[in-house]
């Protein structure tokens, strides 16, 4: 089952008979999971599961659904804010290496993102950590994805939540998207609503008030994902003016590629066409191929992308006819920016001396 079919059937869209067994089947697995889940975060609670700290402040950026939520340009956006306070600081991802290239790609965005921080790749955070202040001066852990990572203390828990996919469909795994209920919220510090931009703003009260009712001392900002430009090899860099006299054939494989495709359309751009993967899909010659034809016969003159694809496909695409560009993006925050700013600052000023 493909996301994009599974993503149908959980949300309630697929009607067949077919699908109500599937979902049914799927709620059973659920309550083993979210029994799973929540013995797991008491014995932490209770101390029955050992929590390590480290010496230096962390910061965790997680959510509490599957697939991409916009925690990346999260943590760039804190590694740079750290950086101009002087702050050295590390950030510590799993990272999802394919299989035949050997490329990253969170790693890889991150390491151009942030080149003044040290990007420790390990599933094991705590190790990470450790690693990370042994090998030079560190100040600050940021942990990507780390709401759920349990074992490593945090000073500061914050949570991003896409505003298109707030919580899950209201289930946890496999029947939702939850990686845990969304009571779970009352753990966390503050909340980045990402993609405002592409719902109502009844849609964005509705979500705010939501998380409130879970927590109501969460600091809770709304954000955007801004497109800045698009990049290619050369160091080859189109404005955006410049791309809306493009034709263009965009594909992607992330969480929710629905974002990535509206971003575009929002921007005035002419979309020809689209392909969407499973998020960090594998690529294989063939699925390029099909890109670079499906674009041709279109008569595109661009293939757009996101900075995650890209990375993985810019050295594999067979054909070079048609210039291959990711989308570059920032996180911009439209409210909440000064509450956040300060909830950051409270969490370090006990661990570390702020300029």
């Amino acid at each position: 089952m493909n996301q994009q079919t599974y993503h149908r059937l959980v949300s309630g869209q697929s009607k067949s008979l077919a699908a109500a067994v599937v979902r049914l089947l799927l709620t059973i697995l659920s309550w083993f999971y979210r029994l799973g889940v929540c013995l797991r975060n008491f014995f932490y609670s209770a101390g029955l599961l050992k929590i390590h700290r480290v010496n230096a402040a962390v910061i965790s950026v997680g959510n509490i659904t599957v697939g991409g939520t916009g925690k990346t340009p999260l943590v760039i956006w804190l590694s740079r804010f750290l950086a101009e306070k002087n702050i050295h600081c590390a950030i510590l991802t799993r990272g999802y290496k394919t299989r035949k290239t050997k490329l990253t790609d969170e790693p890889a965005i991150l390491a151009k993102g942030c080149p003044d921080a040290e990007i420790i790749v390990n599933p094991d955070r705590v190790s990470a950590a450790r690693e990370a202040i042994e090998k030079s001066d560190i100040q600050v852990v940021l942990m990507d994805d780390g709401f759920q990572h349990r074992r490593l203390k945090r000073d500061l828990d914050i949570v991003t939540i896409d505003a298109m996919r707030p919580f899950g469909y209201g289930r946890v795994l496999p029947a939702g998207l939850l990686r845990e209920p969304a009571a779970a919220l009352k753990r966390a510090h503050a909340a980045v609503v990402t993609r405002c931009d592409l719902v109502g703003q009844d849609n964005l009260t509705q979500i705010e008030n939501k998380i409130r009712q879970i927590n109501p001392d969460i600091v809770i900002a709304r954000s955007i994902h801004s497109a800045v430009c698009a990049k290619s090899t050369d160091p080859k860099q189109f404005e955006l003016e410049q791309l809306r006299d493009r034709r263009i054939f965009a594909f992607c494989g992330i969480g929710n590629p629905d974002a990535f495709f509206g971003t575009i359309q929002g921007l005035g751009l002419n979309l020809l066409g689209s392909q969407s993967y499973n998020d960090h899909h594998c690529y294989t010659h063939d699925c390029l191929t099909d890109i670079c034809e499906e674009a041709t016969y279109l008569n595109a003159d661009m293939i757009l992308t996101t900075q995650k694809d890209w990375t993985k496909t810019a050295l594999l695409m067979p054909s070079k006819n048609i210039p291959l560009a990711y989308l570059a993006i920032e996180l911009r925050l439209l409210t909440g920016k000064d509450q956040l700013i300060n909830l950051i600052e409270e969490a370090l000023a006990g661990r570390i001396q702020l300029e």
